[in-house]
């Protein structure tokens, strides 16, 4: 079973894997850790990772990159209309309102989902990991911003499900740069002490991201979590594309913005400068040839002069530290350490802002660009029941505050309740309690939609079904579970309701539950029976801290409202008078930009479709390159190891054919089916097949003859020194020695005669005598000689049992040992075996 974790990012993926060594981020088929995310859909076939890369160029409009933001989105979001208008490509809208991407594939043009790009780009990074592990990946942990909402992390499911990955964990990035930080780290305070509180810091490319966590030993728990979604190395980019846009603008009279390729050349050119002055303060020279109308273009610039100029970005890094600071409610004092990753982080002034506000050098330990991939690595390796990890907890937060809607019965008014704050403990669940007569709607929403960075704050609406009043006509008592799970995602996991069985007998007018009998008391008093029971799962569920208590936590409260309605209704009576039975309801989920699972699995066969035209593309590929390579070995080697192996007239003929099947290949023969490069090659073969044989049985003959003639000199010598009596052989039998002399001399003439006609032929005619009827004759001269001449010679008889008395009255006991001592009864042995363990290790 391998385990994976990969780390989605905007500019460029990274696959983590566990192996028996430890973690390790594994290299793709270009001997590359890093595979951008690119996808480049071409007339015959697609290219992913780094063949996609070098054609953003060239292939403008069809090559897609910087698509992970646009997961989870409506067309209308103004996030996307702003990026529609930054993509080379084209963003359409698809027919369930999300957004698409329309390109043209296979020569007709073709909307496809987000989800089946990311889809594409999934698929290709689990069949480099699958090469790698040299076996099939299925399980993984993918990695997401933290800020990432119910939608988006919904979609990137989506597409782990089209990429026919099973993700076990859709982990925050900051989370898993932290466990990759902490489950190393020997010296952790103990589960009683004071914990260690590290920030970390990871600004990518595209966004930026702080989080607080606090260790101890196995353990690790987030504190609070802050972003800048739109903060990130490529707003430093486009910072320097606009001002050297102006800048040729004023110089060359050119408009940048209105040619996508040199623009896109011009972004390449500035991420390089960036790095560069990142290393190097001095002047640094930008240019680029033939840049636009055939003109080369060149400028300069200093790190002093970028910082200048990226002045309002940098301002933005110092807001989410103190805000992350204000949510863990830390000082400064109480920070162990600062570690930093991402690409963003190694720009200098981004260093230098988070140095100055925590007043404490920033750390490095972690690879920048790994730290992520390995976290959700380990992350795998914990869930995976394959290997054994150190027991490490980790507990994640909720992001955003939660709150859920219903219509009230009371004044036809509606209840609410915020069911998780900002910076809860995640994955978590909460069990409510509510008293209805009918089935009835929850509606779940961020409670502030002004601090989700996204334009709809809905989550979806959870309708509890089969609801219905008690026979008594009271309301009935419906506990519903909500729940944060594992991948950050909000659900109502199930619902019950507790039904009165009154026993046969026994008064049929007392009431359960007080909170069932007070059911006229107002709206206000029916919110504040369900936070109490709010209040109780949050108390039972911290203790626990993890996922899997929960079910243990909802039973408790289920077992306690039910005792203590009890004891309140009848504190008189020794016995309950009651039976309560917990019936499941059904509940019916509609979430918000949810993709149906027919239009995923529509969209897993047309992946499946895609990967079987690439794999044809490139079997057809192969074939015409087999082609074009057998024409320009045979060629070369016509002017030089087969020269002497054949005559002028068929070289002349041979070349020309070759020539032919050159020009062929690039005219008429340029796309081909696969079978008529196959017919092709094979055509080819047929007249240079004879000719690499007189070479290779020119090669190899020598050497075989050579050593069938040393092992007849072999056997010849030992059939004469059996005629001369030598006592080695004076055990085989005279009749079939004769027959091995007669083999042998057959041997020698076939040998010899094979030889004579060999030399008289040239090297172009076809050889008499071949390697592998030399090798046949050796092997039949072992299998009939080798078994006479060296058969073994018979055994000496044993000595008589008097001898054997005689040796043994020498082989007696030495210093009065017994003779039984010296050689243990086996039985003995056996009943050793059955003692304490205590005797065993003496022995």
């Amino acid at each position: 079973m391998a385990v994976v974790g990969i780390d989605l990012g905007f500019l460029n993926c990274y696959i983590g894997v566990a192996r028996s060594g430890g973690i390790e981020t594994i290299a793709n088929e270009y001997s590359d850790r890093c595979t951008p995310a690119c996808i480049s859909l071409g007339s015959k076939t697609r290219a992913i990772g780094n063949a996609a890369k070098s054609q953003i160029v060239t292939n403008v409009k069809n090559t897609l990159h910087g698509f992970k933001k646009l997961h989870g989105r409506a067309f209308e979001d103004p996030y996307i209309q702003a990026e529609r208008a930054k993509l080379p490509y084209e963003l359409q809208k698809m027919p369930n309102g999300s957004v698409g991407v329309k390109v043209r594939y296979l020569d007709e043009e073709r909307l496809f989902a987000v989800e089946q790009i990311t889809g594409m780009l999934l698929a290709k990074l689990k069949e480099t990991s699958e090469s790698a592990l040299k076996k099939p990946v299925a399980d993984c942990v993918i990695s997401v911003p933290s800020f990432f909402t119910d939608a988006e992390r919904r979609s990137v499911m989506a597409a782990a499900q089209i990429a026919g990955l099973n993700c076990l964990k859709l982990m925050n990035e900051t989370t898993a740069v932290a466990l990759a930080y902490g489950i190393y780290k020997q010296d952790l305070p103990a589960l009683d002490e004071k914990p260690r509180n590290v920030v970390f810091v990871d600004m990518g490319h595209s966004a930026y991201q702080v989080s607080i966590c606090a260790f101890n030993k196995g353990k690790l728990k987030v504190l609070a979590t802050t972003f800048d979604p739109f903060l990130g190395g490529r707003n430093f980019d486009e910072a320097l594309v606009d001002y050297f846009s102006e800048e040729f603008r004023t110089k060359y009279k050119l408009s940048v913005k209105e040619n996508p390729r040199a623009l896109l050349r011009l972004y390449q050119e500035c991420e390089k400068l960036k790095k560069l002055m990142s290393a190097n303060a001095s002047d640094l020279p930008l240019n680029i040839e033939c840049f636009m109308n055939d003109l080369d273009v060149s400028s300069k610039m200093n790190r002093a002069q970028f910082e200048q100029l990226c002045a309002a970005l940098l301002s933005r890094v110092e807001p989410p530290l103190r805000a992350a600071m204000e949510q863990a409610k830390l000082d400064r004092e109480d920070i162990y350490s600062i570690e930093i990753v991402g690409g963003a982080t190694r720009i200098p002034a981004v260093k230098e802002q988070i140095s100055n506000f925590f007043c404490k050098e920033i750390s490095t330990t972690l690879n920048a660009d790994e730290a992520v991939a390995r976290g959700c690595a380990l992350q795998c390796a914990i869930l995976s029941p394959a290997f054994k990890v150190r027991e490490f907890s980790i507990t994640d937060v909720v992001p955003y505050s939660i709150t859920l809607r219903w219509k009230s019965s009371y004044e036809e008014g509606t209840g609410e309740c915020e069911v998780f704050s900002k910076n809860h403990a995640a994955p978590f669940s909460k069990v409510i309690t509510f008293h209805k007569k009918e089935p009835f709607d929850l509606e779940a929403y961020y409670t502030h939609p002004h601090e989700v960075p996204y334009p709809d704050s809905r989550i979806g609406r959870f309708t509890i079904q089969n609801v219905g009043p008690q026979h008594d006509g009271d309301n009935s008592k419906v506990k519903v579970k909500v729940r944060v799970n594992i991948h950050g995602l909000f659900s109502v996991a199930n619902a019950s309701i507790i039904e009165k069985q009154n026993i046969v007998g026994d008064h049929n007018d007392t009431p359960m539950d007080t909170e069932s009998s007070s059911k006229n008391q107002g709206r206000d008093d029916e919110l504040d029976k369900m936070q109490v029971d709010q209040d109780e799962g949050i108390q039972k569920s911290q203790a626990e801290q993890q996922s899997q208590a929960d079910e243990e936590t909802e039973n408790a409260g289920n077992e306690t409202k039910v005792a203590s309605g009890d004891k309140q209704d009848n504190p008189t009576q020794p016995k309950a008078k009651a039976k309560v039975k917990s019936i499941d309801l059904p509940i019916q989920a509609s979430l918000y930009r949810q993709l149906g699972q027919d239009l995923i699995n529509c969209y897993i066969e047309n992946e499946g479709k895609m990967m079987m035209q690439d794999k044809l593309e490139k079997e057809r590929n192969d074939a015409k390159n087999a082609v074009e390579e057998y024409v320009y070995d045979f060629r070369d080697k016509l002017c030089g190891v087969f020269e002497k192996f054949i005559t002028e007239e068929d070289t002349n003929k041979l070349t020309l054919m070759l020539e032919d099947t050159e020009n062929w290949l690039y005219e008429d023969g340029e796309d081909q089916p696969k079978q008529v490069y196959m017919d092709k090659l094979q055509e080819l073969r047929k007249f240079g097949q004879p000719i690499q044989e007189r070479y290779m049985e020119h090669e190899e003959r020598p050497k075989v003859l050579n050593e069938l003639g040393k092992k007849i000199q072999l056997l010849m010598k030992a059939v004469e020194a059996y005629k001369n009596k030598d006592e080695k052989y004076d055990h085989l039998d005279p009749a079939e020695m004769e027959k091995v002399e007669k083999y042998i001399s057959e041997a020698m003439n076939w040998l010899n005669s094979k030889m004579n006609a060999q030399n008289k032929l040239s090297l172009t005619q076809d050889p008499v005598v071949k390697v592998a009827e030399i090798l046949s004759k050796s092997k039949e001269l072992d299998s009939f000689c080798n078994p006479i001449i060296y058969k073994p010679k018979p055994k000496v008889e044993p000595p008589s049992d008097g001898q054997s008395k005689a040796n043994g009255e020498h082989n007696g006991p030495v210093n009065g040992q017994s003779g039984t001592e010296t050689r243990p009864d086996p039985a003995k042995d056996n009943s050793q075996q059955t003692k304490p363990s205590g005797e065993m290790e003496v022995d």
